[in-house]
This record gives structure tokens, sequence and C-alpha cells, in this order.
């Protein structure tokens, strides 16, 4: 690869890091504490390769001979069209991870829950809704032996999955990074949501049904929907 199409490689590079850490965008690819991190290497970055572009403009104008000129003339044309697809990840960012990778990976309750004292859950707040996250919502239903769900009526939000076992509520969970995403799922019983389409996102009102989240079905517990609405996407669209 010459060392003009490196040097705007570069450039790019850290100028997308930049746009998505600013943004938000960098949240569809690793967790928020990564922010910084992000920011700074896309500076990093775009400062190395525009000082190498610099440096190179620099000693070209010391190149004085017809033959120098016509050596890196045609091959710069070249080395323009590499950048496209670079230019099309820059403005254009792909979607947070949705119903694809849900139904290409199976759900289960954290890893974190399994060594978990199924007597230490604290009990859930006062009130007639309670909001949790799924995340809550599927570990308790699978490992909480006590039964906290049993009987409360919960505030739910994800996106929808069409799946073989029915209609899903999903979201992502990463530790790091969208590499390492895995789905916590719950299975919304009733004819409601199944009118929308895949990666719809609804705010789900509702009860477990006591017992459905066993290792047979990857800890996926079915909720009694009671109310039910679309939702726009959230900017941060996974779970930690």
């Amino acid at each position: 690869m010459r060392r003009e199409t490196q040097n705007i490689l570069l450039v790019l590079l850290g100028g997308a890091l930049l746009k998505i850490g600013v943004n938000g965008d960098y949240l569809r690819y690793v967790k928020p504490a990564q922010q910084p991190w992000v920011v700074a290497g896309g500076a990093v970055i775009l400062l190395l390769g525009a000082v190498a572009i610099v440096r190179d403009v620099l000693a070209a104008r010391q190149a004085r001979t017809v033959a120098a000129g016509h050596d890196h003339h045609h091959p710069a044309r070249s080395a323009w069209l590499l950048v496209v697809p670079v230019l099309a990840v820059f403005l254009v960012a792909p979607p947070a991870l949705g119903s694809d990778s849900v139904i290409r990976t199976s759900a289960g309750a954290p890893r974190s829950a399994v060594a978990q004292d199924a007597a230490a859950f604290p009990p859930l707040p006062a009130g007639d809704v309670v909001p949790l996250t799924l995340t809550e919502f599927v570990t308790r239903a699978g490992w909480d032996s006590r039964g906290s769900l049993n009987g409360r009526t919960v505030r739910l939000s994800g996106f929808v999955v069409h799946g073989k076992e029915g209609v899903l509520l999903a979201r992502m969970v990463i530790r790091c990074c969208a590499a390492d995403a895995a789905p916590m799922t719950v299975r919304l019983a009733g004819p409601q949501a199944a009118r929308y389409p895949d990666d719809t996102w609804l705010e789900v009102t509702g009860q477990v049904v006591p017992g459905t989240a066993v290792a047979a079905n990857g800890y996926t517990p079915d909720v009694t929907v009671t109310a039910l609405r679309p939702i726009p996407a959230p900017q941060d669209a996974y779970e930690y």
C-alpha cells in the first residue's frame, strides 16, 4: 500500500473514531465507559495521519524532477479509490445488533447469576408497576428461589424477535464490546406483540409466568402481557 493511501486511511479512521465518540454512535460497539478511549484513540490516529501528510507534502515540494512528478501522479489517483469503503463506514454507521443476532446466538441468564446465592436477591421496590432491565428480570426469573417476581407487574423494554419459540422481547448484553454480545430474551404470551415486525422497540407491561425460565429454553421466561406500546430505539441499545 502506498504512503499516500496509508496516510489518508489514518485520517479517515481517526475522524471516524472521533465522530462516533462525540455523537454517541460508539455505544453500538462498546460500553459507555470506553468513550474516553475511543475519543483519545481517534485523536491520536488523526494527528498521526495529518502529520504524515504534511511531512510528505513538504518532501514532495523538494522533489523537482519531472520523473518524480510522473511517478507519483497516477498512483495517487488510484489511492483515492481505495478510501471509498472507509468513507462509507465514516458516513453511514451500521446499526446496533438486533434480531438477527438473537436468532444466531443462544440466550441465557448471565453467567454471574449461576454463582449467586439464590436467596441474595433484594426485594423489589414497592409500586404497582416495577421497571426492570431485561437482564435483572431474566436473572430473577431463573435463579430467585423465593419467587420475588411472582404476582408482580413489571415494565420491560426491548426489541421484537419472531423466533421458533414465538414472539420474543430481547436485549443484547455486552461485557466489553459488541463482539461478546449475548441476548437476554423473554417470551411474550398473548397476541398483542405478534403484529409488530422484527426489531420494533416495545415497552411491555406484564407478569412472569412462574417456572418458565429453565435451562432447557435458555432461561427465557414467559411474560403475560397486560399492555404494550412501541417506543423509539434508545441511543444505548445494550445492557451491561
